[in-house]
């Protein structure tokens, strides 16, 4: 079946619901993180799912969708690395890290695996 909807995205769909969920476990960082690992665990982790949809609705230029996939796995891996931060300062329980590491893996293989397949799109 070809995919005629960014809907039909798990990657988007996955990734947009593990943003909102690391949106809200940004909430109980302390104040003094609101300007540096709260904002930037919220800007990379919210720029999966953006740049997912910008490139699914461009994906008639191959080159294109590509891009914006890549730069899509490039924000999961920068994500990862600030929950790495955040989990060291101690503000997520080993639980939660773990949680959103094995998220992240698994987002960032996705792009990689829809690139390949971007002929059925």
């Amino acid at each position: 079946m070809v995919t005629q909807k960014r809907e039909d995205l798990d990657v988007y769909n996955l990734s947009f619901e593990s943003a909102i969920k690391l949106f809200d476990a940004t909430k109980s960082f302390p104040k003094e993180e609101l300007y540096s690992s709260v904002d930037q665990i919220r800007r990379s982790s919210r720029s999966v799912p953006v740049n997912i949809r910008e490139g699914f609705a461009k994906r008639k230029y191959p080159d294109v969708f590509t891009r914006h996939l890549n730069d899509a796995l490039g924000s999961s891996e920068e994500t990862l690395t600030w929950l790495e931060f955040a989990y060291n300062a101690d503000y997520l329980t080993k639980k939660s890290f773990e949680d959103f590491s094995r998220q992240y893996v698994k987002i960032g293989a996705m792009p990689r695996k829809l690139t390949r397949n971007r002929q059925k799109f």
